[in-house]
């Protein structure tokens, strides 16, 4: 791991964007539809799913003649749990909400269950920034060793999936208490500031996310405190020296990178040429 303190330089001096393109490309890698077949609620495409699964899908019956899904909403939780059962994802006992195009919610799955059914899964991060007097800071998190995704990587302050029941906005005062001891007085001053999207092929299978993302600006008194064990410690960083870990290393988890790329963008830290590749890059859709 990079040690905390590293050098920075000036990243309005250099054009040289690669790194932070190539962050975003390793989490949009995933080649759809490749050989995954289409997942059905209804007439309604909702997910994507492996061969191996596709043979699991109709051997509990869950298609209608080569089309792969379901029809009732209530039929998604217990044909997930069946899942699990056989042995193909181990349960996380949480539970998010799946929703249509639309955004309605159709149905609830395990959490685990989302990536091999290539499910549509929702969360949220929250940058914590301080302006001082030296510049803008950023609290930086140190993931546990005991997580089992991305373990020792650094985090964001705040960051976490959208539970059943949940909008982004609650959920950014509930993770922001359980993780890092912010009172929701104060997380609820978190402003929405953007939405990314992007599809990954992992180990656990098809990552589909949307993130929410949020800045909230904390007193220089304030010092968050590690609650639920996610989190092995928390670090106050000058924003160029995040930017400089961004664009130099590996240290931040995948996803990560892509939500702080995108506050880069809004703190001006690229010029205009390469903030407009850069933009069209981590927002497709939008550009």
């Amino acid at each position: 791991m990079t040690p905390f303190g590293a050098t920075s330089t000036n990243p309005t001096m250099t054009s040289h964007i690669t790194p932070f393109l190539e962050h975003i490309h390793a989490c949009n890698q995933a080649q759809l539809p490749g050989q995954r077949a289409p997942f059905f609620w209804r007439d309604e495409q909702i997910g994507w799913v492996s061969p191996d699964i596709a043979h699991e899908l109709r051997s509990l019956n869950a298609n209608t003649g080569n089309i792969l899904g379901i029809q009732d909403t209530g039929a998604l939780r217990p044909l997930a749990l069946t899942l699990a059962q056989r042995g193909l994802y181990k349960l996380h006992h949480e539970d998010f909400d799946i929703r249509n195009k639309a955004g309605d919610i159709i149905g609830q799955v395990d959490r685990g269950a989302i990536p091999i059914l290539g499910l549509a899964a929702e969360g949220i991060h929250l940058n914590g920034l301080v302006e001082t007097n030296r510049g803008p800071h950023l609290w930086v998190a140190r993931r546990s060793m005991d997580k089992k995704l991305d373990p020792g990587k650094l985090d964001h302050l705040v960051a976490g999936g959208m539970s059943a029941g949940l909008t982004p906005s609650t959920t950014v005062i509930k993770e922001a208490e359980e993780e890092a001891g912010i009172p929701p007085s104060l997380a609820q001053q978190a402003k929405p500031v953007s939405r990314i999207q992007y599809a990954m092929e992992r180990p656990e299978g098809l990552r589909r996310d949307v993130l929410h993302c949020y800045d909230l600006i904390l007193p220089e008194t304030f010092r968050p405190t590690p609650n639920d064990g996610e989190v092995e410690s928390f670090h106050l960083l000058p924003l160029m020296e995040v930017f400089e870990r961004v664009r130099s290393t590996h240290d931040f988890k995948f996803n990560v990178n892509l939500v702080l790329i995108d506050l880069f963008l809004r703190r001006g830290l690229f010029s205009p040429q390469d903030h407009t590749l850069i933009h069209n890059a981590l927002h497709p859709i939008a550009s």
